[in-house]
């Protein structure tokens, strides 16, 4: 006749005492990660060698300043556009709206002593003629600093 096996029971913490919190394996962890990071730390520089020179403020003994500055877009189909408003039609030569509209731009500039800059932003498909119909409003309303750019929003 065969006897039955009981199962094995498994020995509890305080039986065996291989089984509770073993600290040494921590303890090695922790300096493998201490080791690693005095070896990089070396390699680091230190803040104060670095010669740099941040901004501060600035002592000036006049007024700054800073230019107006507008831009006149003039679109493929003719449409020329002072900060992205539309000035006239496409097929008005003149530019009448945008003439008075740089005119007072000019004077708002040289009562409160301001440059005006005006940047021409023409997109590639856009008629010369029209460009140049711009150019002969700035020159009526005795705007000097011009600039051209590429358009990008066209």
């Amino acid at each position: 006749m065969r006897r039955r096996r009981h199962p094995r029971r498994q020995p509890t913490e305080e039986e065996n005492p291989d089984l509770g919190f073993q600290i040494a394996p921590m303890i090695d962890v922790v300096f493998v990660v201490l080791v690693f990071f005095m070896s990089v730390s070396a390699t680091l520089k230190i803040e104060q060698e670095i010669n740099s020179r941040l901004p501060g403020s600035a002592n000036t003994t006049a007024a700054v300043t800073f230019p107006d500055e507008q831009i006149i877009g003039v679109e493929a189909g003719g449409q020329v556009l002072l900060n992205d408003e539309p000035m006239d039609s496409p097929t008005d030569a003149d530019l009448p709206h945008l003439l008075a509209t740089l005119q007072r731009l000019r004077q708002n500039a040289s009562a409160a002593r301001t440059v005006l800059l005006v940047t021409v932003a023409s997109d590639p498909l856009a008629p010369y003629s029209r460009t140049v119909d711009v150019l002969n409003a700035l020159a009526a309303a005795k705007v000097d600093n011009v600039t051209f750019t590429l358009a990008d929003g066209f």
